[in-house]
């Protein structure tokens, strides 16, 4: 049977794993003609391109839809889709602003957040933990990091939905996602151009100051760095919630000991079920040169598909990689990307995990899954749930 894989095949999404192993094993550099793109799967040669960007350059986007690859890339993922110098500038403009300090600042309030939104549900007993906790949680937390006015962050969440996910096996944007980038950058310039005028503490204020020397960010960065905090700064923490829970769910030994042991074991819980179930899957990369590995010549200028999914799943670097355990160690896990493209977000993500997760398990002594009501998103670079509909037993 001939070895096929797509990152748009909804047989995919529903389970990619086996689809990774045959890559690693079969096709280490497998050639997918009907979509253009070159997939590396094993940890080592991932990992050697994250970290080599004058070879595999991030010029194009980290996606493949047609609306995200290309030149334009850099107007949804900012500096994420730019190389040195153009990347260095901007990061470390933008690094000025998101700070360590700003970071940490915000813990009591993520957690006064965090509990005013649990609280209804767990009174209630039973909710869908993504549309109800996973998905407003990190929407409030951007929000309040980058000086988003209450009245409008849910309105920010859903066109920030529209953007990522597709009902359809399809290879691109619908017209409505593009709609919805329209609405997000005239919101964003609206917002950027009030706050010139009035200062306020928050990040947006931040970016309009950070300068080196006289380098300062343009209006249009500045909207850049924001539409990219609805993917890397939103979305990845809301499906990551969502998989973390999944993963505890199905394995029942586990789950007791994180709900049992009076947090303890949040941040395991946490490092593995980001590296067993990671929500990004994949990331794109260009070359710059021809390439050759494992004996197959890869062109100049070709689109290559690094399976972080499948990598965090090798077993030359993983012993027993399929199995959940809270006692591994995940250090050499890509789920924050490695080289000059680290997530700069990290701290502030785990730091909503952690406090997120924390809340619950202060309250919650177990909980079951409706495995009937689940609901996928279907995206080409993320892996995670619309709906995963919960039934708590409190303390």
């Amino acid at each position: 049977m001939q070895l096929q894989y797509s990152p748009y095949d909804f047989d995919v999404h529903d389970d990619p794993y086996p689809h990774y192993e045959r890559l690693r094993t079969q096709a280490p550099v497998f050639r997918n003609e009907a979509d253009d793109f070159w997939a590396l799967s094993r940890h080592g040669d991932v990992l050697t391109a994250l970290r080599d960007s004058d070879r595999f350059s991030s010029a194009n986007g980290m996606r493949m839809e047609p609306a995200f690859w290309g030149p334009q890339a850099e107007q949804f993922f900012s500096f994420v889709a730019m190389d040195p110098p153009k990347h260095t500038r901007l990061r470390g403009l933008v690094a000025r602003a998101f700070t360590q300090h700003r970071v940490q600042s915000l813990e009591s309030r993520l957690r006064e957040i965090a509990r005013g939104l649990l609280e209804p549900l767990l009174e209630r007993g039973s909710f869908d933990l993504m549309s109800e906790f996973a998905g407003p949680f990190p929407t409030e937390v951007i929000s309040e990091l980058v000086g988003v006015p209450e009245a409008d962050r849910d309105m920010v969440r859903k066109l920030g939905m529209e953007i990522m996910y597709t009902e359809d096996e399809s290879t691109d944007l619908r017209p409505e996602a593009m709609q919805a980038v329209g609405a997000l950058v005239g919101y964003y310039t609206d917002l950027t151009i009030e706050r010139a005028q009035r200062r306020t503490d928050d990040l947006l204020s931040g970016l309009l100051d950070a300068a080196d020397g006289d380098d300062r960010l343009t209006p249009e960065e500045i909207v850049g760095v924001l539409i990219l905090l609805i993917g890397a700064g939103i979305e990845t923490t809301m499906l990551t919630l969502g998989n973390a829970w999944h993963s505890a769910w199905q394995h029942p030994d586990q789950r007791r000991e994180v709900l049992t042991t009076d947090g303890a074991r949040i941040e395991d819980w946490l490092d593995e079920a980001m590296r067993w179930d990671p929500v990004g899957q994949t990331l794109l990369r260009t070359t710059t040169e021809p390439v050759e590995l494992h004996g197959v010549r890869i062109p100049a200028a070709a689109r290559i598909l690094l399976v972080t999914g499948s990598a965090n799943r090798d077993p030359e670097v993983f012993e027993r990689p399929d199995v959940f355990d809270l006692d591994r160690d995940t250090g050499d896990s890509l789920v924050f990307g490695s080289g000059r493209h680290h997530c700069l977000g990290a701290n502030l993500g785990l730091l909503e995990l952690r406090i997120a997760l924390q809340e619950i398990v202060s309250r919650v002594a177990d909980f079951e899954l409706d495995s009937a009501g689940m609901r996928r998103i279907h995206a080409s670079n993320n892996r995670g749930f619309a709906t995963l509909p919960t039934t708590v037993t409190l303390r």
